[in-house]
């Protein structure tokens, strides 16, 4: 069964088709995860269908239909987003920078992951795993980023977030099937 750190992993490796070879250690350390977790995640992701290993395990190789039809389709019920208290944090979501200028916010609290470093305020949403904002502010990865803010819209977003989100994660895949 998957556990939200292997999506984590699985967000970092789709945005980062130029660093398939990265040891478990650099993808634990962009993650701030440690490599036993990074272990786990990728034995999850490859018994689920995910992930294939490359010879010696070094060289990832994405199953990208599949890592599609998981996060448009199924994302929003395994892991169910949560929303809670008024607090500072990261932009996610539709207040993220990928929906800049796509989506009005208007004066509702924008959704944001927790963290005490966060240059916004708005409405706490869990992150899929904690690492998430530590990973993003010790380890700036716009394109990661993105992608978890996609995600996090689908699981979280009212219909036209979602259709929206949807759209653009599908952009990105296709990019990364080339």
């Amino acid at each position: 069964m998957l556990k939200p750190q292997d999506i984590v992993l699985l967000l970092k490796l789709l945005a980062n088709q130029a660093h398939l070879n990265w040891t478990q250690h650099q993808l634990g350390m962009h993650l701030c995860l440690s490599p036993s977790v990074i272990n786990a995640s990728l034995d999850r992701l490859k018994k689920s269908g995910f992930l294939n290993l490359g010879a010696y395990n070094v060289r990832y190789q994405l199953v990208i239909p599949a890592c599609e039809e998981l996060l448009i389709h199924a994302i929003k019920y395994i892991f169910p987003a949560e929303v809670g208290a008024y607090t500072s944090g990261i932009a996610t979501s539709y207040a993220a920078p990928v929906f800049q200028g796509l989506i009005s916010i208007g004066q509702e609290p924008i959704l944001i992951w927790p963290s005490a470093q966060g240059k916004q305020r708005g409405l706490a949403l869990e992150p899929l795993y904690h690492c998430v904002p530590e990973s993003l502010l010790h380890y700036p990865d716009q394109a990661f980023y993105d992608l978890l803010a996609l995600v996090d819209a689908i699981r979280q977003g009212q219909a036209r977030e979602r259709n929206m989100a949807v759209k653009l994660l599908k952009e990105r895949l296709a990019y990364v099937k080339k």
